[in-house]
């Protein structure tokens, strides 16, 4: 198979084919010589924040002198960021190779579980250092839970997202997440519901949080600087839910044995990046690209909206499986327009039309008939204001590269 053939390969397996277990996932890997025992992993489960802790920890690790592997989920641009080595993606014709491989086992695998297998055997062979391991969904049986030596878990902030599988409730879903703690050291953010904190103590003897006494943010928004435990630090992510993230990173390496001196640190902070995370593609006129897509994450983008409420031009759009009636509410408030947009080649996305009934009772709307359309209306409607981008991934996936030839 070539490239291509690869990818419609791996796509045609689906992610919610089969029920959810750990059997084939451990019985390919169990075929392949169990690479996963050879991995020293970092496991980060979560609702929000597993992308930009999972990139704060790669950085600080790679700038550190570690061989550093990162696995990540979704990929925003190249579905070869999944799978990364120092910030290095999978080679193509690495990802042909090592997929070969685990077809050749003839377990018949999801997705998820396909492209794990195929991730876990390229980072044991290419003998890394440390694993960065995102979960995909959950936890408990996510496909990378059959990781058996952890130097460390986190659990990032926990919502309600993915209600229909991982249950309706903070607890339940906290439950799942709790899944992949198995004697080893829990960082949560700051702000963990308190029902999440509690189930996460349940399953851990010894949780360590950020001291939030310790913390003094001296600048917040597009550009993040804090000073905690009298160390400053400086973010390339932008968003102040990052210092959050950031200081989760912190706590995570102190508490992990790794003993990494604080300018290492600082610089692998600085240098993380994530696209479509509070992404800023221009700063004048200014053009913030964010993934957000449920609740949770509208209101994290919330309070960077509230910064510029009233003159915001918003470009969205959105999956018709997602709670968008709520995610409008908390985001559209602080917008004065909106160019709404289908989500093209997501037979899941929300007609432009369907999207625009519910968006128009929170601010002005324009429909768009694709993403070219929807930039132009935008700077039109924006006259220099600022414009944010969100809703889906899959939109931010699609819309980056004509933002970044138009703004930069």
């Amino acid at each position: 198979m070539n490239y291509t053939d690869t990818l419609k390969y791996i796509h045609s397996l689906g992610n919610f084919s089969m029920p959810a277990t750990l059997d084939r996932i451990t019985d390919v890997l169990n075929k392949l010589g169990n690479p996963q025992n050879k991995l020293n992993a970092i496991h980060i489960a979560g609702t929000n924040g597993k992308g930009s802790v999972s990139s704060m920890l790669s950085s600080v690790f790679k700038e550190a002198g570690f061989k550093t592997g990162l696995y990540i989920s979704p990929f925003i641009i190249d579905f070869r960021e999944r799978i990364q080595i120092n910030g290095e993606y999978i080679s193509q014709t690495d990802l042909i190779s090592y997929a070969q491989r685990v077809i050749d086992t003839k377990v018949q695998l999801t997705e998820f579980e396909f492209i794990t297998a195929v991730a876990f055997l390229y980072f044991a062979e290419k003998d890394i250092d440390i694993l960065i391991c995102e979960t995909g969904l959950g936890g408990r049986l996510d496909a990378t839970n059959s990781l058996s030596c952890k130097t460390a878990c986190v659990i990032t902030k926990i919502g309600l997202d993915h209600t229909a599988i991982l249950g309706d409730t903070i607890e339940q879903i906290t439950t799942e997440k709790c899944g992949i703690i198995r004697d080893c050291v829990t960082v949560t953010t700051p702000n963990q519901d308190k029902n999440a904190l509690r189930v996460i103590k349940e399953y851990s003897p010894n949780v360590v949080l950020p001291d939030l006494s310790e913390l003094r943010i001296i600048e917040s928004g597009i550009n993040n600087i804090f000073i905690y435990k009298e160390n400053e630090y400086k973010l390339s992510l932008s968003g102040e839910f990052q210092i959050e993230n950031a200081l989760t990173a912190i706590e995570t390496i102190s508490s992990s044995g790794y003993n990494i001196p604080y300018n290492i640190i600082y610089k692998g902070l600085e240098k993380a990046h994530i696209p479509a995370r509070m992404e800023c593609i221009s700063a004048n006129p200014l053009i913030v690209l964010d993934g957000a897509h449920n609740p949770d994450g509208a209101m994290v983008l919330s309070a960077e909206l509230k910064r510029y409420s009233g003159e915001i031009t918003a470009i969205i759009g959105m999956m018709k499986d997602k709670d968008c009636d709520d995610f409008l509410k908390i985001t559209l408030c602080h917008c004065k327009n909106a160019v709404v947009i289908s989500v093209e080649g997501m037979p899941r996305s929300l007609k432009a039309e369907e999207l625009k009934e519910k968006a128009i009772t929170y601010c002005d709307c324009k429909t768009a008939s694709g993403y070219t359309d929807a930039i132009e209306k935008a700077v039109e409607l924006s006259e220099g204001k600022p414009i944010f981008i969100f809703g889906s991934l899959y939109l931010a996936s699609a819309i980056r590269p004509l933002l970044i030839e138009k703004f930069k």
